[in-house]
């Protein structure tokens, strides 16, 4: 249990993690490059001239087979009107499927693939190239799965992606094990055996998948013989997106509100990071304004959420049917988490994005409670001396090179990564921070040393890289609060205060403003008090 939800359990009725959305690209290995696609048709099928008409033959071939089999089976084959969302304008098909397994709809839809194009000027010369074709998607309701759609292009060598839900599976199975439960969308908002849910989610993987999606590929693409499929001529199923979620459903509407509130608010400030620096243990990785960012967003649907991203990976937490509290990690790049894409790989792409999941949680926590230390501040301040007998000074709450070394230890990269970095990945950010592009490494190790010597920053034995610990964390989202939210603003409204702000009514002042004037004028109150006032 994370300090997330350790500290709000008493509000939570119960938590669950799973695979959310996982959009699988489907291609055949052995037909991926040209040559071996001449091969196949030479070698197996006959054909002696590879020209444009042959390969339109094949596609026409498939165009009129599926005509013949919706007539034959009654099924519904539409084109969906533009710009409407697909997954609902097909609802009415699932309805009248209802619980049977089967095909809800076809959709026919004029969109990019990758396919074979021959060259008859260059001799049949045969390239995969992308072109907008008619191709299909099959509206599937599986036995195990649940409902999923099949994207099918009939164009050689024919390629497909699969796109399902987690929590179409896990409904399955609960159901098939007499396990009450209450799902709305894709979210479970009620479940009796808790603890049976969150074993069927770890138990979900590849197996599963392949098991299911295999006989829908050969059931809508009769094209390979089985002796073909058996030789190698088969689909692989490759992660294109994938989705991991951690979801905490509360007891109460309330409750949840004025702690997704407050999580807004407190991002708004020091706690959040605006770009990323290491991410998932990618050091070599490079961020700059386009790619790593953190930002408050609504979403289409006037969903508000906090999303923190780098390239094509991002976090997302938000609130999901006013009592389900969603952290998900989203990747739309496994290349980014340095996995391969074989559908496969799923339990080890569970591990990284779970333990994405739960340290964005720790952060939050750590974020929206952080607290002084009442008995080690002094001690902090003082220099240390190691063991061989070297002097390190001690920390300096308004030292600028030290805040800015702890705004970028802070950032979300330490912590939904593997929390690991080099010296030579903080010093951008500490120059940017510190706003003196000529801060130099020898600086920053120096300035690392200190907290070290403390023991808040610790070095992994045999390698060259640091971990900040968790207390090292707390402190240093403590020192930021202090100077970013009290001491900077305190300090310049006593020194450089704007006199046209004497001219705002109280009334029309922000909440924050106001708060700010109560905290000077009892420091005031409190100086006159103790015989230390200016006046």
């Amino acid at each position: 249990m994370n300090a997330f939800v350790h500290h709000h359990q008493h509000a939570i009725a119960f938590a669950y993690r799973c695979f959310d959305r996982i959009l699988l690209n489907a291609s055949i290995r052995a037909l991926y490059f040209p040559g071996s696609i001449v091969s196949f048709l030479r070698d197996r099928r006959g054909a002696k001239a590879l020209t444009p008409a042959y390969f339109r033959a094949i596609s026409s071939d498939y165009h009129t087979w599926l005509q013949e089999e919706v007539g034959r089976q009654g099924l519904t084959l539409a084109e969906p009107p533009p710009e409407v969302r697909r997954h609902e304008w097909v609802e009415p098909y699932y309805r009248q499927l209802g619980d049977r397994p089967g095909v809800a709809v076809i959709l026919k839809c004029r969109e990019g693939a990758r396919v074979a194009v021959s060259y008859p000027k260059q001799g049949n010369h045969i390239e995969l190239v992308w072109r907008f074709v008619n191709l299909y998607y099959f509206y599937l309701q599986d036995d195990q799965l649940g409902r999923f759609f099949l994207r099918l292009c009939p164009y050689f060598p024919f390629p497909a992606q699969v796109c399902l839900n987690g929590h179409e599976w896990l409904a399955r199975q609960l159901r098939a094990q007499g396990i009450a439960f209450r799902k709305d969308d894709n979210a479970l908002l009620a479940c009796d055996d808790p603890a049976r849910l969150q074993e069927l989610a770890d138990a979900f993987g590849p197996g599963h998948i392949r098991a299911a999606v295999e006989p829908w590929l050969a059931r809508w693409l009769p094209y390979f013989t089985e002796r073909e499929r058996a030789q190698g001529y088969r689909h692989g199923l490759f992660v294109g997106q994938v989705e991991y979620c951690d979801n905490l459903v509360f007891h109460r509407e309330a409750a949840l509100d004025r702690l997704f509130g407050r999580l807004l608010d407190a991002n708004r400030a020091v706690g959040t990071p605006a770009r990323l620096a290491v991410v998932f243990g990618r050091s070599r990785f490079r961020p700059d304004a386009r790619t790593a960012r953190t930002e408050v967003k609504v979403t289409r649907l006037k969903t508000t959420m906090l999303r923190t991203g780098f390239g094509q990976t991002s976090l997302k937490q938000y609130v999901k049917e006013r009592v389900l509290l969603r952290t998900e990690t989203t990747c739309n790049q496994l290349q980014d988490l340095s996995l391969p894409k074989e559908v496969q790989n799923l339990p080890r792409l569970r591990e990284v994005l779970g333990g994405s999941n739960d340290r964005y949680l720790e952060a939050q926590q750590d974020v929206l409670a952080s607290y002084v230390d009442r008995g080690q501040l002094q001690q902090l301040r003082q220099p240390t001396v190691s063991a061989s007998g070297r002097r390190t000074p001690g920390l300096r709450l308004d030292d600028p090179r030290l805040l800015a070394v702890l705004q970028a230890l802070t950032a979300f990269a330490h912590l939904v990564a593997k929390g690991c970095f080099r010296t030579a990945d903080l010093l951008p950010d500490v120059q940017r921070f510190l706003g003196k592009p000529a801060y130099k490494l020898s600086q920053l190790r120096y300035d690392l040393a200190k907290l070290r010597g403390k023991g808040l920053l610790e070095r992994l034995r045999g390698t060259q890289r640091y971990r900040l610990g968790a207390e090292g964390y707390r402190l240093a989202v403590l020192y930021q609060k202090l100077y970013h939210r009290l001491y900077t603003p305190l300090t310049a409204a006593i020194l450089e205060p704007v006199a046209a702000d004497n001219l705002i009514a109280g009334s029309r002042k922000a909440k924050l403003d106001r708060l700010y004037e109560a905290v000077d004028k009892a420091l005031r109150r409190l100086s006159e008090g103790v015989g230390v006032s200016a006046a």
